[in-house]
């Protein structure tokens, strides 16, 4: 219910800033002869807010080319229309653009594609400068800022995410504590009673073979015997269940050659290179595990697979490596919980050694180095490497990226701008002087061909206001220049059908002065 009055309030919002476009361009529009600007406004803002939901990128560029409008003149009055619209479709494009790269290649080709556009305006090239501060302000700007507050909901959304996988990691920790703890209580059954149930039968064959006993005492010590031995049987079954990470059946003392032989016998096919040597008991049960673990694994994730199994005992380590080819059929499980390896990491670095466990060949590998003599290995610090962490992290940066993008931005456009403006100012003040002895020698009726080589290259950009003859056209040049200012005098230079009609200078404060 709530989604669905917030999509019906973002339909309003959009008429309401399409009837408010529409109604100040009509308002600005009343003044001009032909009804271009009118018919203008009211399709742009109607395909800019049509189009703002299902094609941001639309409405975004339909809106930001509204920004030519500026290049002209309205008797003196700057159009508004466009940059409400621009503000409006900016901010929604914003929010809901995924992409940065195509509106700033959008408003770029706008700003570049205003110059020939600005030829044809009265003015000239000089009113271009209005355009891309326009298109800064009205357009670049809001959209900035709607990215912003996209990315602001991003970041909070990604949080809640990440509180959810916080409290999924806890649960899977229990999990795990209590999994662990069966595995102790297994342990220790395998460990207590196990061993004395290997006592009781042992005692109970003795008596069964002692000859000073009857033979109803000896049948006795048998029937003993043979329930401690179903007793010991049914403990295995048990510690089985509970010890989930381990087989149930398991021969105290097993060998590696013994553990090989019984997995050739499931159908594994395993090559073994094992030496010989002795190891202190907790490195061969550690070598055993190692061997177990990875035959388990290759059986389960890569079936068919050809397995290598290579131990090498020295004076002060030994070495496992098994390595298992590419599966040759379709595996029990897609996914691994990795407890089984995390398990022999642990163990391994309780004895000081190495383990190394990853994807190789097309296959797998798992290889430990065991110390024969050595104290335990630091544990690894856990940090938090997470992908969502990660995600996090990126998430806030962009954050912190677009605010400070939206700040120096439209700061260095500004600032190149009026470097730019003013350099050029500067060089047409220099460009545009008419030396003092030229103008003299300037002679009313001459052709416009004849003194063309005495004329400066460009014309003064803020000549003074001055009288000027009808049905001429007037040209203005500067009477002095330097880097310390200049007066504002300039020299009127008017010409009709090609001819110097009159010529004088005009000053900004003294008036004219022939």
């Amino acid at each position: 219910m709530n989604e669905r009055w917030r999509r019906r309030a973002a339909v309003l919002l959009d008429i309401a800033v399409w009837a408010f476009v529409c109604v100040v361009c009509g308002y600005e529009a009343r003044h001009n002869e032909t009804p271009w600007e009118l018919v203008a406004g009211l399709v742009t803002a109607t395909v800019a807010m049509a189009t703002a939901r299902r094609m941001p990128l639309v409405s975004f560029t339909v809106a930001a080319l509204s920004s030519y409008a500026v290049l002209f003149n309205y008797l003196g009055r700057f159009p508004v229309w466009p940059v409400f619209l621009m503000l409006a479709a900016g901010y929604f494009a914003g929010r809901r653009m995924v992409r940065v790269r195509p509106a700033l290649l959008v408003l770029a080709g706008i700003t570049v594609g205003g110059v020939p556009v600005s030829l044809l305006a009265p003015e000239g090239i000089e009113s271009w400068p209005t355009l891309p501060l326009t298109v800064l302000f009205a357009a670049f700007v809001p959209w900035h800022l709607g990215r912003y507050v996209r990315l602001r909901e991003d970041l909070l959304h990604s949080g809640w995410e990440r509180a959810g996988q916080l409290e999924a990691q806890q649960r899977s920790t229990a999990e795990q504590a209590r999994l662990r703890e069966r595995a102790r209580i297994a342990s220790d059954m395998h460990d207590s009673l196990g061993h004395e149930l290997s006592l009781i039968a042992l005692r109970a064959g003795a008596l069964e073979l002692a000859p000073e006993l009857g033979e109803r005492h000896r049948a006795a010590a048998g029937e003993l015997r043979e329930s401690a031995a179903a007793a010991t049987e049914r403990l295995r079954e048990i510690i089985g269940v509970l010890r989930e990470d381990a087989p149930p059946v398991e021969p105290a003392g097993g060998s590696v050659t013994d553990l090989v032989e019984r997995s050739r016998a499931s159908g594994l096919v395993v090559e073994a290179l094992v030496d010989d040597g002795a190891a202190p008991p907790m490195v061969e049960r550690a070598v055993y595990r190692v061997v177990q673990e990875s035959l388990t694994n290759a059986a389960k994730h890569s079936p068919g697979a050809a397995v290598t199994v290579e131990v090498q005992r020295g004076h002060l380590e030994t070495l496992v490596t098994v390595h298992n080819g590419p599966a040759g059929g379709e595996p029990e499980s897609a996914a691994s919980g990795q407890y089984g390896l995390a398990g022999l990491r642990e163990r391994v670095r309780l004895l000081g050694g190495t383990l190394r466990a990853e994807p190789e060949d097309g296959g797998f590998v798992v290889a430990a180095r065991l110390p024969h003599h050595a104290s335990p290995a630091e544990e690894e610090p856990a940090g938090d490497g997470s992908e969502s962490a990660r995600q996090l992290a990126h998430a806030r940066r962009q954050v912190r990226r677009t605010l400070l993008n939206a700040l120096l931005i439209p700061a260095a456009v500004v600032f190149v701008l009026f470097a730019v403006s003013t350099v050029y100012y500067v060089y047409n003040v220099f460009a545009s002087e008419l030396d003092a002895d030229d103008y003299e020698r300037l002679q009313v009726g001459q052709l416009r061909a004849d003194i063309e080589l005495v004329l400066p290259s460009q014309e003064r950009l803020e000549a003074p206001e001055g009288p000027e003859p009808p049905g001429v056209v007037c040209e203005y040049y500067g009477t002095d220049a330097g880097l310390l200012g200049w007066s504002g005098d300039a020299y009127q230079l008017c010409f009709a059908n090609a001819r110097l009609v009159s010529k004088e200078r005009i000053s900004r404060v003294e008036g004219d002065d022939n």
